[in-house]
């Protein structure tokens, strides 16, 4: 998984679990597009995630390995869930949809999300030095 780009983590507010650690947003054009084409599973692990926002659907082309995915609104409720979508299919298109986050196969369960969950999505924000 790309590395590029800012990071943060996603935590189930109503759950009171993280659903990702290690979270890479996906915000660009191509970045989005790209996801997590080409990624080895092994390097997807548990407490990652790929944030894609925004985004109302995904695609699984050129992935290796499933996936399963949260789709949030606009006050990031979860509105959608996708678990274990396998590799090169298209995934559904919710128009309410604002965003979709990108994690290991088993998230969903072992966290017990579902719809409705409210979910924080926080970034890091570099230190900027004095110059």
């Amino acid at each position: 998984m790309s590395r590029r780009g800012p990071k943060g983590y996603a935590f189930n507010c109503t759950r009171t679990t993280y659903l990702a650690t290690d979270l890479v947003i996906a915000s660009t054009h191509w970045s989005r597009f790209r996801g997590l084409m080409a990624t080895d599973a092994s390097r997807f692990l548990r407490g990652q995630g790929l944030w894609i926002n925004p985004s109302h659907g995904i695609h699984t082309f050129a992935m290796r390995f499933p996936i399963d995915a949260v789709y949030l609104d606009r006050e990031r409720n979860v509105i959608h869930i996708e678990e274990e979508l396998k590799p090169w299919r298209m995934a559904a298109v919710r128009v309410l949809a604002a965003s979709v986050l990108e994690l290991p196969t088993g998230t969903v369960q072992e966290s017990r999300t579902v719809l409705g969950d409210k979910v924080d999505i926080f970034l890091e924000h570099p230190i900027r030095e004095a110059a």
